[in-house]
């Protein structure tokens, strides 16, 4: 059985909005070389969850996680994720999709951000024409 994995992100116009999230694909795929790890997009971005799928699928994965990466389960989560994750399990029978909650709630991630915030506030005040984080999505 192969196993594959699809990071699911919001998307943006800007393609640098990207860049974090590809950063996180690319340690989960330094991390696990047996998972085929694929970045997949709402909106705005390709692939989209239903090409990132087919692409495993046609890789032979038949047991794929799908990891919204995303901070807490608002409208995209509740509406938009099952009803792609339908359309999944409709075109793709024979894969195994297992839909895990977004990122933003597990502990791990919260203590993380909150160490952050707390490093941020530590270190003073930065000039807020310095670039700190990618652009936001747009909703």
């Amino acid at each position: 059985m192969s196993r594959g994995l699809v990071l699911f992100a919001h998307g943006a116009r800007d393609p640098r909005w990207a860049e974090p999230f590809e950063a996180v694909a690319a340690r989960a795929r330094a991390a696990d070389p047996a998972l085929d790890v694929v970045l997949a997009y709402l909106e705005l971005m390709a692939p989209s969850l239903l090409e990132a799928g087919r692409q495993l699928a046609a890789r032979g994965c038949t047991d794929v996680d799908i990891v919204p990466l995303f901070l807490g389960a608002g409208g995209h989560i509740r509406r938009d994720l099952p009803q792609l994750l339908a359309q999944l399990e409709a075109e793709l029978p024979t894969q195994h999709w297992r839909l895990h909650p977004p990122v933003g709630e597990l502990p791990s991630v919260i203590n993380a951000i909150a160490a952050a915030a707390l490093g941020a506030a530590a270190s003073g005040r930065r000039d807020l024409a310095e670039p700190t984080a990618p652009p936001e999505a747009d909703e």
